[in-house]
């Protein structure tokens, strides 16, 4: 008889205040290995302490608070609770939560949680060993603390916004929040590493995560350059679009395939991809001299390029693709994100269907991780407005039905 396989973080238990992604894509993954990620939102304004809730896109045909693609997304594997914490006893339920809670995850403004009454000195007052992660835009302390953030503002200041552009013209910036992505990830990680410290010695502590500072992560090779060379982005001799020059490579880059916006993506890495590139072309000017070697293809490289476009505008970006590899030349058909879930490889199982309580089936990301011991698994959609009172508040906190009903009459679940 085959036994369900053990959940690395079963036996954690999460009280939840985070939104949009940064926070929410961080416990998303803990929910997959299995913790229970309780997620408190407010019964009075709802959906506003997460905007995606009930903006599109949409689930299907579904609409409303229930129907919001990137919450259900973000959401799923997760329970969710509904408290009005401008009443006392609404406060005192919280309390109580936090005393059979690990962790105490938020991503409001620096100062929210401390107005409501749960900062961490306060969270530290009702479990001593608690773990507290703040993560925003700017930090909770720090000399921006006080500014109030959203992705495109943050981002400008991380320094990635201006990465993106080409020479002469304003920053494009990065139209998808990497670094929020970025920040979960690290959120993620630090609530890992905080719960086995309390593991090893028995304290909790506070994380303070800024997703300015995440998205400085993703600087790279910019940063490092500005430091030793004196040198920034976006300079006239910096290589457009995918041209590599360190190391030195040319063709590199991106071309037209034939269709309607179809693409392909070819890196010739020296002489020898170069040449098994013009036997598969089979294009008189591939032989000319000036191509045979990396430094004059490079000298040449925009019109290099534009006979390389009038070639491969005329194959599918798979066919073609397939033949360079086949001859030995790292070549790939650019994939629409649509075509990218449809794949029947070895992502096959990043997107899996979940159960909606309201909505029904639906498709959300899983995550780009496989483990023989410990799988991460996801299985019932985002938590409706107070779907999990009953449990909560009931089952784990002791509260009668009579009481819960009382209290749902007055506003305060």
């Amino acid at each position: 008889m085959n036994k369900t396989p053990p959940q690395a973080l079963e036996n954690i238990r999460i009280c939840d205040f985070t939104g949009q992604l940064a926070g929410a894509g961080a416990t998303k993954i803990l929910a997959a290995f299995g913790a229970e990620i309780i997620r408190v939102e407010d019964p009075v304004n709802k959906g506003k302490w997460d905007i995606l809730r009930g903006v599109p896109p949409w689930v299907g045909e579904a609409r409303g608070l229930e129907a919001g693609g990137a919450f259900n997304n973000h959401n799923s594997g997760k329970l969710g609770i509904t408290l009005n914490l401008r009443d006392e006893r609404a406060r005192e339920m919280l309390r109580d939560l936090v005393r059979v809670s690990d962790a105490v995850t938020e991503n409001f403004a620096a100062g929210v949680m401390d107005r409501l009454g749960f900062g961490y000195k306060d969270l530290c007052q009702i479990r001593e060993d608690i773990i507290y992660v703040s993560n925003n835009g700017f930090g909770a302390t720090g000399p921006y603390s006080s500014y109030k953030s959203w992705g495109p503002i943050a981002q400008a200041m991380s320094g990635l916004t201006h990465t993106s552009g080409l020479p002469g013209l304003p920053p494009a910036g990065w139209g998808y929040s990497f670094m929020d992505h970025t920040g979960g990830y690290y959120m993620a990680t630090a609530i890992l590493m905080a719960l086995l410290h309390r593991r090893r010695s028995g304290e909790g502590q506070w994380v303070d995560l800024a997703c300015i500072e995440a998205a400085g992560t993703l600087n790279g090779v910019a940063s490092l350059d500005a430091e030793v060379n004196g040198r920034g982005m976006r300079r006239a001799d910096m290589p457009n679009s995918n041209r590599s020059q360190s190391p030195l490579m040319s063709p590199h880059g991106i071309w037209p395939a034939l269709g309607e916006d179809e693409w392909v993506a070819i890196a010739v890495r020296n002489d020898r991809d170069w040449e098994k590139l013009t036997r598969v072309a089979q294009q008189s000017w591939a032989y000319e001299e000036r191509w045979k070697t990396v430094r004059s293809r490079v000298d040449n490289e925009a019109e290099l390029e534009r006979l390389i476009g009038e070639w491969t505008c005329c194959h599918d970006k798979r066919e073609l693709s397939q033949l360079l590899v086949a001859a030995g030349v790292p070549a790939a058909p650019v994939l629409k994100p649509q075509e990218r879930i449809e794949a029947d490889d070895r992502t096959d199982g990043l997107w899996v269907n979940v159960e909606h309580s309201q909505i029904g089936p639906s498709k959300v990301e899983g995550l780009p991780i496989s483990m023989s011991e410990t799988p991460w698994s996801l299985e019932s959609g985002a938590p409706c407005l107070g779907e999990h009172n009953q449990y909560v508040f009931g089952e784990l906190l002791g509260r009668s039905e009579r009481e819960l009903e009382t209290l749902f009459e007055e506003g305060v679940i």
